[in-house]
């Protein structure tokens, strides 16, 4: 039990050692990753402030030194998109999904496709979004938005349904209640108008106060 206390202990003096050599060794690595560190600070910010000129200087500066950056490329659709720039998004949301996909990468670029009406690529970037997580009731709601316009009402209600497994609210109840009434489901509307009003019960009514229990000692 000594001997084994005794080489953890080296063990982690060697690897101090060694990152403090490693960084003593690339002073230059370390100036780039302050930097990144900085202008990604000044891409939040920028963003949270609307100062998207600021930004996206920021942004366009990280890709400059990293430039396989998916990260930096989602946030740049992001602004982008802010700015009703939808080609550029596009753009961006694209080249960050090559270089590492991931459901919010794929689902902001689906999202931006929906919002110029381009109803099939959408879909492809929502199934591919869900692909990598379905656990979000926004994803499936999502999904089920671009088969309604596509035309796939089944596809659309299954999605709402889903929806409405994963987060039981208003907001799912809702989706789905429009769905089943648009399409003469009226049994299943009326199962889920019922729960849709102990939803909105629960939310609104008001929590009774208790009292603490006295106790004799």
């Amino acid at each position: 039990m000594y001997a084994l206390v005794l080489i953890l202990i080296f063990g982690l003096f060697a690897y101090r050692n060694s990152t403090i050599r490693d960084e003593a060794d690339n002073p230059i690595a370390s100036k780039v990753s302050d930097k990144l560190g900085k202008l990604w600070d000044i891409a939040h910010q920028g963003m949270r402030e609307n100062r998207f000129l600021r930004a996206e200087k920021a942004l366009l500066t990280i890709l400059k030194i990293d430039e396989r950056n998916a990260a930096a490329y989602n946030r740049l659709g992001i602004l982008y998109a802010k700015q009703k720039e939808y080609k550029d998004a596009i753009d961006c949301f694209e080249i960050a999904s090559s270089i590492e996909a991931t459901s919010s990468s794929l689902h902001n670029l689906g999202l931006i496709y929906y919002e110029t009406e381009n109803y099939s690529k959408a879909a492809i970037a929502f199934e591919q979004a869900l692909k990598y997580e379905d656990t979000m009731a926004a994803r499936h709601i999502a999904y089920a938005k671009v088969q309604e316009k596509l035309g796939n009402i089944k596809l659309m209600i299954h999605e709402l349904e889903i929806a409405s497994e994963l987060e039981p609210n208003q907001e799912t109840y809702t989706l789905l209640l429009k769905a089943y009434e648009s399409n003469d489901m009226t049994a299943d509307a009326d199962i889920v108008r019922h729960k849709l009003r102990k939803a909105t019960s629960s939310t609104t009514r008001p929590k009774r106060v208790l009292r603490p229990r006295r106790v004799i000692v």
